[in-house]
């Protein structure tokens, strides 16, 4: 029996309503575009598809030659640095690594804190190096105090803890750390600890200024703001990352920045390049500058205020107490006591084919998360906030109508031309 005649017959309670031709479709196809929320993997624009699916060129060659010195020029740039920008084939834990392990030796003492999924991660890595981590108890809804910082760091008089670690946009419950404020709680305790943060989802979607911050290692990945697949890691250093270099003694081979220095002066890598995620990062690149990043900066912050006005119309809760704290690639929603998180994603997928972003750690369950960051626009977020709201309905969530709508409104008043001030 013909595949479309089986699957006909295994439909036959529905009659005469669907033709047999009819049910195969059904059970393989669903029309219109998925809508990928997640805080990232994000959506990988057409162009950078296309820019991916050029042959392979040797890695050896003059032109891969070429290409790197103008990737990592555009790096540099776009960190805001006029330091190295190393580039890995790794998730943005493995730019976790190189991080640590080109910059500390084995028993070193790091200060981190327990203000998400994110830092607990990166924490799990230094412990799993051979690092003292020390991680202070934190709230997950609150950034890192500034003052607590420098009160810890003045304490320290061994001067024994040698690097602090931070997320600069904790993607899992989209709080915002003041990483400029850090800097200057480490020069007010004037301690020489490293500044190492975490910019995954927070670069090329909320301002980063690596240099006029003083950050010693910033480490991202090519999945978010850049608009790429997963599988590129990045760590920008300072000068006295590269000091601390010299003497790290964590083992590794394939992580060390002394053999990335010597091959990126030539135009290439110490290892077998992922030669199409560099085509495609080369044409990322290219769009943040046409947009312009102050634009880019801008249009996430817009993104961002439409969608948080859209939650307290539902009268639901996001996760960050201050929305001065709210990062501006992602929004964390709490859903109320007695309704399960996931249940309400699977009902939004199931129902619109949209993926939502999962709780994670100790608020699995309780919370959802919409991204609204890479390559994305007004009407994109439109189609996201309704599909939010249908699932609130359809999933019998408690809540109010009509948030969909208030974002609407704020996007059609605030004029998307007007980069709000930004540089």
């Amino acid at each position: 029996m013909a595949p479309a005649l089986a699957a006909a017959n295994q439909w036959a309670h529905l009659g005469e309503r669907l033709h047999p031709y009819d049910c195969e479709l059904l059970m393989t196809y669903r029309s219109g575009r998925h809508f990928l929320q997640l805080p990232g993997p994000t959506n990988t624009p057409f162009r950078l598809l296309q820019a991916m699916a050029r042959p392979v060129i040797d890695h050896r060659g003059p032109e891969f030659a070429r290409m790197t010195k103008g990737i990592l020029a555009e790096l540099q740039w776009l960190f805001r640095t006029q330091n190295p920008v190393f580039v890995y084939p790794s998730s943005a834990t493995g730019a976790w690594e190189a991080a640590l392990a080109n910059t500390l030796a084995p028993g070193d003492r790091v200060l981190s804190f327990d203000h998400g999924f994110f830092a607990q991660k990166w924490c799990h890595v230094a412990g799993r190096l051979g690092l003292d981590v020390r991680r202070l108890p934190g709230d997950w809804r609150t950034p890192p105090s500034p003052s607590t910082v420098e009160d810890l760091l003045r304490e320290d008089t061994e001067r024994r803890i040698r690097a602090v670690l931070f997320v600069h946009s904790e993607t899992s419950t989209a709080v915002k750390t003041d990483i400029a404020a850090m800097r200057k709680a480490l020069d007010r305790a004037d301690h020489p600890a490293l500044l190492l943060v975490d910019a995954v989802s927070s670069l090329a979607c909320m301002e980063f200024l690596h240099d006029e911050w003083g950050v010693d290692v910033t480490v991202c990945g090519s999945q978010k703001g850049m608009m790429l697949p997963a599988g590129l890691g990045f760590t920008a250093v300072s000068s006295r990352a590269l000091e601390a270099s010299k003497t790290a003694s964590i083992p590794s081979a394939y992580w060390q920045w002394d053999e990335m220095l010597r091959f990126n002066e030539r135009g290439f890598f110490p290892y077998t390049p992922a030669t199409g995620l560099l085509y495609g990062l080369e044409e990322a690149l290219a769009m943040l500058k046409e947009e312009g990043l102050g634009r880019v900066i801008a249009r996430h912050d817009r993104h961002a205020e439409a969608t948080r006005r859209a939650v307290e119309a539902w009268g639901l809760e996001i996760v960050p107490c201050d929305a001065a704290h709210a990062c501006s690639s992602v929004t964390a929603v709490l859903t109320p006591d007695g309704h399960d998180a996931d249940r309400f994603r699977a009902v939004v997928l199931d129902r619109f084919d949209m993926s939502l972003g999962k709780g994670l750690g100790e608020l699995e369950g309780r919370v959802f998360r919409i991204g609204h960051l890479g390559d994305f626009n007004d009407l994109m977020l439109a189609g996201t906030l309704a599909g939010v709201e249908m699932g609130l309905s359809a999933a019998g969530v408690p809540h109010r109508t009509g948030g969909a709508q208030a974002a609407f409104e704020y996007l059609a008043r605030e004029d998307p031309t007007n980069p709000g001030g930004h540089p």
